[in-house]
């Protein structure tokens, strides 16, 4: 799973592909009114000055690398119908073989709250054939909402994030091509609120973004994924507390620069996911080697702000869990649902490397690909090429770190200095 706990586990449809990459967000999504869908435009953005056509084409040729005969699934909500409907041609205009499916945030909350508990724990059988017939996935992850599972058994919750772990291992396993429109940025209102900007201007950026040329993001990407593969003692520091120290050495570093390439194919597993707006370089740490304090002053959970939640970590694992704030009971009681103690495996660390995304200053969110941005976490890190795929842990936006690689500065105070 790039990326929270819930929102994409706890769903039972197809969508689920995409959501084995890596956690999402810290917040799931608001429910609709009741007995009704979430009213068009009422939380999102429009699409200013997009030819969605164009990007279409570049998604499917460039991103996603689709080829004759590929299979290709293609998921999202009804208010980008045309962009998927353009995906779908474009696979079509190559000799690939296009399927759509639509969801909706009523469905997904209809799917885990009106089908019995009796069925969380098992795995769907539709998903697992269907794993063996696509070649690529390309997934919107738009959800128009902050809090769709408010009032979510923690137990069930636990219950379905188990049941599909096989799912998305094989997923891995199999090479599936995963790219996602999205990436945390997708642009809604309450987005915008956490990220201090306005909603148009988080538009623009979100749309520029997934229209750029990611070409000249490859070369940057390269550079710093080599400067972390001859690297070792990673030391993460922030104003809010967090002091963590681990090493790298010997890991595999991955880069998220916008294109599956051929080589990316022949590496397989993590290699072959993208999220766009890309510009991320990533890695695992040696198992055992965290130590230190992971301090969360911007995190949410369910639309609901959590106050400095305080990781201690101790030998690679997380030993203790405080916090305050409005949502930290519900993240709490979800966490402790999840009898799995790979939760507790710090997981990943996360470098920001896109310079043309920038968050407004007044934001109590973070974000994964603004140059100098910080990301780390806990549990699931296959999607960064480790090997765990629990549905559990906890993602961390670190904007405004410190970060040292072995005795060099690389990232001062949020700004990335391998240039």
């Amino acid at each position: 799973m790039k990326r929270a706990l819930l929102a994409a586990v706890v769903a039972a449809t197809v969508c689920s592909l995409a959501a084995c990459q890596r956690p999402a967000e810290q917040t799931a999504t608001a429910p609709p009114a009741a007995g009704g869908e979430v009213a068009a435009g009422a939380a999102q953005a429009g699409t200013p000055s997009v030819d969605l056509q164009a990007l279409a084409h570049r998604v499917v040729t460039q991103s996603a690398g689709v080829k004759e005969g590929d299979a290709v699934l293609i998921t999202g909500r009804h208010q980008d119908a045309e962009l998927m409907e353009d995906l779908a041609v474009e696979v079509a205009r190559v000799g690939g073989y296009p399927m759509i499916e639509y969801g909706s945030d009523r469905l997904a909350r209809r799917l885990f709250f009106d089908v019995p508990e009796k069925y969380d724990a098992r795995e769907d059988a539709l998903l697992a054939k269907l794993v063996d017939t696509f070649d690529v996935v390309i997934s919107l992850g738009n959800g128009t909402s902050e809090n769709l599972f408010e009032g979510a058994d923690p137990k069930r919750v636990a219950a379905r994030s188990r049941a599909n772990e096989a799912i998305g291992q094989a997923i891995y396993k199999n090479g599936v091509r995963m790219v996602e429109l999205g990436n945390n940025m997708y642009p809604t209102a309450w987005r915008a609120e956490r990220f201090g900007m306005d909603q148009d201007e988080l538009a623009r950026m979100f749309w520029d973004g997934l229209s750029m040329d990611y070409t000249e993001l490859q070369a940057r990407g390269e550079q710093v994924r080599a400067t972390l593969a001859a690297g070792n003692v990673v030391h993460v520091t922030h104003p809010n507390g967090t002091d963590l120290t681990f090493r790298i050495q010997g890991r595999k570093v991955g880069v998220s620069d916008g294109i599956i390439s051929e080589e990316d194919v022949r590496q397989g597993g993590s290699a072959v996911s993208v999220y766009l707006p890309a510009g991320e370089v990533y890695t695992t740490p040696v198992p055992g080697s965290a130590e230190g304090r992971l301090v969360d002053t911007g995190g949410s959970f369910r639309g609901k702000n959590i106050d400095n939640l305080t990781l201690t970590i101790d030998d690679g694992k997380v030993v203790a869990i405080e916090g305050t704030g409005p949502g930290y009971a519900d993240l709490k009681a979800v966490y402790d649902a999840i009898d799995d103690e790979r939760k507790n495996e710090f997981a990943f660390f996360n470098l920001g490397i896109n310079p043309n995304v920038r968050l407004g200053e007044g934001s109590t969110a973070g974000s994964w690909m603004p140059a100098g941005a910080v990301t780390v976490g806990t549990g699931s890190n296959a999607w960064a090429g480790g090997d765990n795929h629990s549905g559990g842990g906890r993602t961390v936006f670190l904007p405004g770190s410190t970060v040292t690689l072995d005795d060099k500065v690389i990232v001062e105070n949020g700004e990335l200095k391998l240039q």
